[in-house]
């Protein structure tokens, strides 16, 4: 991993953090907007997903844990309405989600470049994993597939408390 793969790596991590972290509204460019990074991420990063030997099935397990990944962000959220606004509150275990995933996946590059070299070699030489470009492809694909899956959880939420807010009875003075 270069040192600009590390820096995108923690600035999407401060990215994250810095626009989900505490209470925001619910708005269409709160669920748009990640959408959207993640079309031109995938655009750029994903040119040539390699696909020899079992490299389709590593990004597939990358890809899973992704959306799983981010079906328990989501959940971490809460989601209500507040003053006739529907808004999200994100808080540490949200964050610690985010930094454990970020990092680890940090972690993992570095230690298959300085750590664990020999070890990761194998297992891709054993389990018919092409290289490095396979491994890159299925840690991007968790990454898009985390905030794919986070965004729709968080929609759902949101559009069921809507709906609830919706069919709620009116007090009526008298």
């Amino acid at each position: 991993m270069s040192l600009a793969q590390y820096a995108l790596n923690l600035g999407l991590l401060v990215f994250i953090l810095a626009s989900n972290l505490g209470t925001r509204p619910v708005t269409r460019r709160r669920l748009v907007q990640p959408l959207v990074l993640v079309v031109v991420a995938a655009a750029v990063f994903l040119r040539d997903v390699p696909t020899l030997g079992n490299d389709g099935r590593l990004e597939v397990v990358g890809l899973v844990a992704g959306l799983l990944l981010g079906v328990l962000a989501g959940l971490l959220v809460t989601v209500r309405e507040r003053s006739g606004t529907v808004v999200m509150t994100a808080g540490v275990a949200y964050a610690l989600l985010w930094i454990v995933v970020i990092v680890g996946r940090i972690l993992f590059a570095y230690g298959a470049d300085h750590w664990f070299t020999a070890w990761i070699r194998r297992f891709s030489v054993e389990n018919r994993i092409t290289g490095a470009d396979a491994w890159t492809a299925a840690f991007i694909l968790m990454a898009l597939a985390m905030v794919v899956a986070r965004v729709a959880v968080t929609w759902v939420r949101a559009a069921r408390v809507r709906r609830n807010a919706s069919q709620a009875p009116v007090a009526v003075a008298a």
